[in-house]
């Protein structure tokens, strides 16, 4: 469960990351060797993964002081933290409360960080007098405007659903985490794959020859 979700948060800090990225290729490129060096590549990374680590270490912290009735089953296809947490025979309040307040500190923190990036970007592109350089940068923000839509918003909803939906039966809460789960990982190559002009080439002949 632990290391589940701190590849989870990982993933959010990567995205503010490339959204960074795309910050200085576009607003700076004349700079952008000597502003993303690979030692400061890795920084990003080791800030990244210390985040994650510091915010999700104490979820099995928490649940190490919870009792446990018989039923030791977890009603998922994956560990999720929720889903432990409700198998405790204690007081869940604070754990809930806790998963609950992570989602929206980390959405809170790194989604007006990626909206501010992509709003330089778009400012940066208006003052560009060249329209393929408008089409460029412009496919680039959308591309990354869909993946971090499938990244943010199946969790949000997923952690919204059983915050308030305690009348919501439990198939549907097992199908919203698997989507969170299966989501992000199974869209993001087919996004990016669309933006490729060879790789939509080849996928059009291969049809075609069906």
């Amino acid at each position: 469960m632990f290391f589940h979700h701190v590849f989870s948060l990982m993933h959010s800090s990567i995205l503010v990351t490339m959204a960074f990225d795309r910050y200085v290729a576009i607003c700076n490129p004349l700079r952008y060797a000597n502003i993303l060096t690979n030692a400061r590549i890795a920084k990003l990374g080791l800030v990244g993964l210390t985040r994650a680590v510091l915010f999700i270490l104490p979820l099995p912290l928490l649940l190490s002081r919870q009792p446990f009735c018989a039923n030791h089953v977890i009603p998922h296809t994956y560990c999720e933290h929720i889903a432990v947490v409700k198998m405790s025979c204690g007081d869940i309040t604070f754990n809930g409360t806790w998963n609950f307040v992570l989602v929206f500190v980390i959405i809170g923190l790194d989604l007006p960080l990626i909206a501010l990036s992509y709003g330089l970007i778009i400012r940066a592109v208006f003052r560009i007098s060249s329209k393929e350089a408008h089409q460029k940068a412009f496919n680039t923000c959308t591309t990354h405007t869909w993946v971090i839509l499938t990244s943010y918003t199946p969790p949000l909803f997923s952690n919204l659903t059983h915050q308030f939906g305690q009348g919501i039966a439990p198939h549907v809460h097992i199908i919203l985490a698997n989507l969170y789960f299966l989501i992000p990982p199974m869209l993001n190559p087919i996004i990016y794959g669309v933006k490729n002009k060879e790789l939509s080439d080849k996928v059009v002949k291969y049809f075609h020859r069906m």
